[in-house]
Protein backbone atom coordinates (compact mmCIF):
# COMPACT_ATOMS: atom_id res chain seq x y z
CA UNK A 1 0.00 0.00 0.00
CA UNK A 2 1.54 3.30 -1.12
CA UNK A 3 1.43 6.50 0.98
CA UNK A 4 -1.08 8.06 -1.40
CA UNK A 5 -3.67 5.37 -0.63
CA UNK A 6 -3.17 5.14 3.15
CA UNK A 7 -6.20 5.98 5.27
CA UNK A 8 -6.25 6.87 8.96
CA UNK A 9 -7.91 3.57 9.83
CA UNK A 10 -5.05 1.63 8.20
CA UNK A 11 -2.39 2.84 10.61
CA UNK A 12 -3.40 1.62 14.09
CA UNK A 13 -6.14 -0.76 15.25
CA UNK A 14 -8.17 1.81 17.18
CA UNK A 15 -10.55 -0.87 18.47
CA UNK A 16 -7.67 -2.34 20.51
CA UNK A 17 -6.69 -0.15 23.50
CA UNK A 18 -3.35 -1.91 23.86
CA UNK A 19 -2.50 -1.17 20.23
CA UNK A 20 -3.18 2.51 20.92
CA UNK A 21 -1.09 2.50 24.10
CA UNK A 22 1.78 0.83 22.23
CA UNK A 23 1.70 3.39 19.41
CA UNK A 24 1.55 6.29 21.88
CA UNK A 25 4.49 4.77 23.74
CA UNK A 26 6.44 4.56 20.51
CA UNK A 27 5.73 8.23 19.74
CA UNK A 28 6.85 9.23 23.25
CA UNK A 29 10.08 7.25 22.88
CA UNK A 30 10.75 8.84 19.48
CA UNK A 31 10.37 12.29 21.05
CA UNK A 32 12.28 11.44 24.23
CA UNK A 33 14.60 8.45 23.59
CA UNK A 34 15.95 8.50 27.14
CA UNK A 35 12.62 9.19 28.82
CA UNK A 36 10.56 7.11 31.21
CA UNK A 37 7.30 5.85 29.71
CA UNK A 38 6.18 3.99 32.87
CA UNK A 39 4.21 6.85 34.56
CA UNK A 40 2.14 7.36 31.41
CA UNK A 41 1.64 3.61 31.00
CA UNK A 42 0.31 3.42 34.57
CA UNK A 43 -2.32 6.05 33.79
CA UNK A 44 -3.22 4.21 30.56
CA UNK A 45 -3.83 1.00 32.49
CA UNK A 46 -5.68 2.73 35.34
CA UNK A 47 -8.04 4.51 32.96
CA UNK A 48 -8.68 1.28 31.08
CA UNK A 49 -9.51 -0.35 34.42
CA UNK A 50 -11.82 2.54 35.27
CA UNK A 51 -13.84 2.24 32.06
CA UNK A 52 -13.92 -1.55 32.25
CA UNK A 53 -15.28 -1.58 35.81
CA UNK A 54 -12.16 -2.73 37.61
CA UNK A 55 -11.28 0.49 39.44
CA UNK A 56 -12.13 0.63 43.16
CA UNK A 57 -15.17 2.73 43.99
CA UNK A 58 -16.46 3.10 40.44
CA UNK A 59 -18.93 1.38 38.14
CA UNK A 60 -18.17 0.12 34.66
CA UNK A 61 -18.71 2.62 31.84
CA UNK A 62 -22.34 2.15 30.79
CA UNK A 63 -22.59 4.51 27.83
CA UNK A 64 -21.61 3.73 24.26
CA UNK A 65 -20.41 6.98 22.69
CA UNK A 66 -18.18 8.52 25.36
CA UNK A 67 -16.64 5.14 26.11
CA UNK A 68 -13.08 3.87 26.40
CA UNK A 69 -12.66 3.98 22.63
CA UNK A 70 -13.48 7.68 22.58
CA UNK A 71 -10.80 8.24 25.22
CA UNK A 72 -8.18 6.24 23.33
CA UNK A 73 -9.14 8.05 20.10
CA UNK A 74 -8.46 11.33 21.89
CA UNK A 75 -5.20 10.04 23.37
CA UNK A 76 -3.95 8.97 19.93
CA UNK A 77 -4.81 12.32 18.35
CA UNK A 78 -3.17 14.16 21.26
CA UNK A 79 0.08 12.19 20.92
CA UNK A 80 0.19 12.92 17.19
CA UNK A 81 -0.39 16.65 17.70
CA UNK A 82 2.34 16.85 20.33
CA UNK A 83 4.77 14.97 18.08
CA UNK A 84 3.90 17.20 15.13
CA UNK A 85 4.37 20.35 17.18
CA UNK A 86 7.79 19.23 18.39
CA UNK A 87 8.80 18.48 14.81
CA UNK A 88 7.78 22.07 14.00
CA UNK A 89 10.11 23.38 16.71
CA UNK A 90 7.88 23.76 19.77
CA UNK A 91 10.11 23.04 22.76
CA UNK A 92 7.93 20.83 24.89
CA UNK A 93 9.68 18.97 27.69
CA UNK A 94 9.04 15.32 28.38
CA UNK A 95 7.11 16.20 31.53
CA UNK A 96 4.91 18.69 29.68
CA UNK A 97 4.18 16.23 26.90
CA UNK A 98 3.36 13.41 29.32
CA UNK A 99 1.07 15.66 31.36
CA UNK A 100 -0.75 16.59 28.18
CA UNK A 101 -1.24 12.91 27.37
CA UNK A 102 -2.33 12.17 30.93
CA UNK A 103 -4.90 14.97 30.63
CA UNK A 104 -6.31 13.37 27.47
CA UNK A 105 -6.74 10.09 29.33
CA UNK A 106 -8.58 11.83 32.17
CA UNK A 107 -10.71 14.20 30.11
CA UNK A 108 -13.97 12.19 30.12
CA UNK A 109 -13.71 10.33 33.42
CA UNK A 110 -16.67 12.40 34.62
CA UNK A 111 -18.99 10.10 32.68
CA UNK A 112 -18.07 7.18 34.95
CA UNK A 113 -20.40 6.68 37.89
CA UNK A 114 -19.19 6.10 41.40
CA UNK A 115 -20.32 2.84 42.97
CA UNK A 116 -22.97 4.70 44.98
CA UNK A 117 -24.45 6.31 41.85
CA UNK A 118 -26.81 3.53 40.79
CA UNK A 119 -29.56 5.43 38.96
CA UNK A 120 -29.47 5.87 35.19
CA UNK A 121 -26.20 5.92 33.25
CA UNK A 122 -23.21 8.20 33.02
CA UNK A 123 -24.97 10.07 30.22
CA UNK A 124 -26.97 12.00 32.81
CA UNK A 125 -23.78 13.95 33.56
CA UNK A 126 -23.31 15.18 29.99
CA UNK A 127 -23.73 18.84 30.93
CA UNK A 128 -21.55 18.52 34.05
CA UNK A 129 -19.03 15.90 32.95
CA UNK A 130 -16.12 18.34 32.65
CA UNK A 131 -16.46 19.41 36.29
CA UNK A 132 -16.76 15.77 37.30
CA UNK A 133 -13.72 14.87 35.19
CA UNK A 134 -11.71 17.64 36.86
CA UNK A 135 -12.77 16.36 40.28
CA UNK A 136 -11.68 12.81 39.43
CA UNK A 137 -8.44 14.01 37.81
CA UNK A 138 -7.42 16.15 40.77
CA UNK A 139 -7.99 13.33 43.23
CA UNK A 140 -6.31 10.75 41.01
CA UNK A 141 -3.22 12.90 40.38
CA UNK A 142 -2.77 13.78 44.05
CA UNK A 143 -3.16 10.14 45.08
CA UNK A 144 -0.44 9.22 42.57
CA UNK A 145 2.15 11.75 43.69
CA UNK A 146 1.68 14.53 41.14
CA UNK A 147 2.45 18.06 42.32
CA UNK A 148 -0.06 20.84 42.91
CA UNK A 149 1.31 22.56 39.79
CA UNK A 150 0.67 19.41 37.75
CA UNK A 151 -2.88 19.17 39.11
CA UNK A 152 -3.50 22.84 38.30
CA UNK A 153 -2.28 22.36 34.73
CA UNK A 154 -4.48 19.31 34.19
CA UNK A 155 -7.49 21.21 35.54
CA UNK A 156 -6.95 24.01 33.03
CA UNK A 157 -6.23 21.59 30.21
CA UNK A 158 -9.50 19.71 30.74
CA UNK A 159 -11.45 22.97 30.58
CA UNK A 160 -10.32 23.35 26.96
CA UNK A 161 -12.62 20.48 25.94
CA UNK A 162 -15.70 22.62 26.62
CA UNK A 163 -17.22 23.76 23.34
CA UNK A 164 -18.22 27.15 24.73
CA UNK A 165 -14.98 27.83 26.61
CA UNK A 166 -12.93 30.90 25.70
CA UNK A 167 -9.38 29.60 25.82
CA UNK A 168 -7.89 33.09 26.17
CA UNK A 169 -9.56 33.40 29.58
CA UNK A 170 -7.80 30.33 30.99
CA UNK A 171 -4.69 31.44 32.96
CA UNK A 172 -2.07 29.05 31.61
CA UNK A 173 1.37 29.33 33.17
CA UNK A 174 3.30 29.12 29.90
CA UNK A 175 2.90 29.10 26.14
CA UNK A 176 3.68 25.39 26.18
CA UNK A 177 0.85 24.71 28.61
CA UNK A 178 -1.48 26.81 26.49
CA UNK A 179 -0.54 24.79 23.43
CA UNK A 180 -1.31 21.55 25.26
CA UNK A 181 -4.71 22.85 26.34
CA UNK A 182 -5.54 23.80 22.77
CA UNK A 183 -4.18 20.48 21.54
CA UNK A 184 -6.49 18.59 23.91
CA UNK A 185 -9.49 20.63 22.78
CA UNK A 186 -8.54 19.80 19.19
CA UNK A 187 -7.73 16.12 19.80
CA UNK A 188 -11.07 15.57 21.54
CA UNK A 189 -12.90 16.69 18.38
CA UNK A 190 -10.54 15.20 15.80
CA UNK A 191 -10.41 11.80 17.45
CA UNK A 192 -14.14 11.24 17.50
CA UNK A 193 -15.10 12.82 14.17
CA UNK A 194 -12.38 11.02 12.19
CA UNK A 195 -13.33 7.62 13.59
CA UNK A 196 -14.40 5.23 10.82
CA UNK A 197 -17.54 4.40 12.86
CA UNK A 198 -18.36 8.00 13.80
CA UNK A 199 -21.51 8.16 11.70
CA UNK A 200 -23.04 4.97 13.05
CA UNK A 201 -22.26 6.13 16.59
CA UNK A 202 -24.31 9.32 16.21
CA UNK A 203 -27.54 7.62 17.35
CA UNK A 204 -25.67 6.58 20.50
CA UNK A 205 -24.64 10.19 21.04
CA UNK A 206 -28.27 11.26 20.70
CA UNK A 207 -29.25 8.77 23.42
CA UNK A 208 -26.66 10.31 25.73
CA UNK A 209 -27.93 13.79 24.92
CA UNK A 210 -31.49 12.75 25.76
CA UNK A 211 -30.57 11.39 29.18
CA UNK A 212 -28.24 14.30 29.83
CA UNK A 213 -30.82 16.95 28.96
CA UNK A 214 -28.84 18.48 26.10
CA UNK A 215 -31.14 20.86 24.19
CA UNK A 216 -31.30 21.62 20.49
CA UNK A 217 -32.26 18.32 18.87
CA UNK A 218 -35.82 17.29 18.07
CA UNK A 219 -34.91 13.67 17.46
CA UNK A 220 -32.11 11.37 16.32
CA UNK A 221 -32.45 12.35 12.67
CA UNK A 222 -32.29 16.02 13.61
CA UNK A 223 -28.90 15.49 15.29
CA UNK A 224 -27.66 13.62 12.22
CA UNK A 225 -28.80 16.39 9.90
CA UNK A 226 -27.06 18.99 12.05
CA UNK A 227 -23.73 17.13 12.12
CA UNK A 228 -22.31 18.76 8.94
CA UNK A 229 -23.15 22.13 10.51
CA UNK A 230 -21.31 21.02 13.66
CA UNK A 231 -18.25 20.25 11.51
CA UNK A 232 -18.34 23.82 10.17
CA UNK A 233 -18.55 25.08 13.76
CA UNK A 234 -15.62 22.83 14.68
CA UNK A 235 -13.41 24.09 11.86
CA UNK A 236 -14.07 27.64 12.98
CA UNK A 237 -13.21 26.69 16.57
CA UNK A 238 -9.94 25.16 15.36
CA UNK A 239 -9.05 28.45 13.63
CA UNK A 240 -10.06 30.75 16.47
CA UNK A 241 -10.28 29.48 20.06
CA UNK A 242 -7.93 26.53 19.49
CA UNK A 243 -5.28 28.56 17.69
CA UNK A 244 -4.98 26.37 14.61
CA UNK A 245 -2.81 23.83 16.43
CA UNK A 246 -4.40 21.08 14.33
CA UNK A 247 -2.00 22.19 11.58
CA UNK A 248 0.76 20.24 13.32
CA UNK A 249 -0.93 16.92 12.57
CA UNK A 250 0.50 16.66 9.07
CA UNK A 251 4.07 16.86 10.45
CA UNK A 252 3.46 13.67 12.42
CA UNK A 253 2.03 11.73 9.49
CA UNK A 254 4.89 12.74 7.22
CA UNK A 255 7.54 11.76 9.77
CA UNK A 256 5.96 8.61 11.21
CA UNK A 257 4.24 7.14 8.16
CA UNK A 258 5.65 8.93 5.11
CA UNK A 259 2.20 10.35 4.38
CA UNK A 260 2.21 14.03 3.44
CA UNK A 261 -1.44 14.61 4.32
CA UNK A 262 -3.59 15.33 7.36
CA UNK A 263 -5.31 11.98 7.64
CA UNK A 264 -7.70 13.25 10.32
CA UNK A 265 -9.13 16.08 8.24
CA UNK A 266 -9.30 13.74 5.26
CA UNK A 267 -11.25 11.13 7.24
CA UNK A 268 -13.67 13.70 8.63
CA UNK A 269 -14.34 15.25 5.23
CA UNK A 270 -15.03 11.76 3.87
CA UNK A 271 -17.44 11.13 6.74
CA UNK A 272 -19.23 14.40 6.06
CA UNK A 273 -19.53 13.77 2.33
CA UNK A 274 -21.03 10.36 2.93
CA UNK A 275 -23.35 11.69 5.65
CA UNK A 276 -24.69 14.40 3.35
CA UNK A 277 -25.27 11.73 0.68
CA UNK A 278 -27.27 9.67 3.18
CA UNK A 279 -29.31 12.69 4.28
CA UNK A 280 -30.09 13.62 0.68
CA UNK A 281 -30.87 10.16 -0.69
CA UNK A 282 -31.71 7.87 2.24
CA UNK A 283 -33.41 9.98 4.90
CA UNK A 284 -36.23 7.47 5.38
CA UNK A 285 -33.84 4.58 6.15
CA UNK A 286 -30.69 6.45 7.20
CA UNK A 287 -29.75 4.02 9.96
CA UNK A 288 -29.33 1.15 7.51
CA UNK A 289 -26.86 3.25 5.53
CA UNK A 290 -24.80 4.32 8.55
CA UNK A 291 -23.96 0.81 9.74
CA UNK A 292 -20.55 -0.65 9.00
CA UNK A 293 -19.28 -4.21 9.41
CA UNK A 294 -18.95 -6.14 12.68
CA UNK A 295 -19.06 -3.04 14.82
CA UNK A 296 -22.35 -2.10 13.18
CA UNK A 297 -23.86 -5.41 14.33
CA UNK A 298 -22.83 -4.55 17.87
CA UNK A 299 -24.41 -1.12 17.48
CA UNK A 300 -27.59 -2.75 16.20
CA UNK A 301 -27.81 -4.88 19.33
CA UNK A 302 -27.49 -1.75 21.46
CA UNK A 303 -30.15 -0.03 19.36
CA UNK A 304 -32.52 -3.00 19.69
CA UNK A 305 -31.82 -3.55 23.37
Amino acid sequence: MGPESVKLEDLVNMDNPQAVFSEVGLIVRVMFPNGDYSPLLKVCLDIRSLFEGNYPGYRKCNIHYHDLKHTTDCLMAMARLIHGARLAGLRLTEKQAVLGLVSSLLHDTGYIQEAKETKGTGAQYTLTHIERSIFFAERYLRDNGYSSKDVRFCHRCLRCTGLDVKIAEIPFESLEHEFLGKALGSADLLGQMADRTYLERLPLLFREFCEGGVPGFADELDLIKKTPEFWEFTKNRFRTQLGGVDRYMINHFKSRWGVDRDCYKEAIENNMRYLMHVIEHHESDYWAHLRRGKRAKSMARIEDG
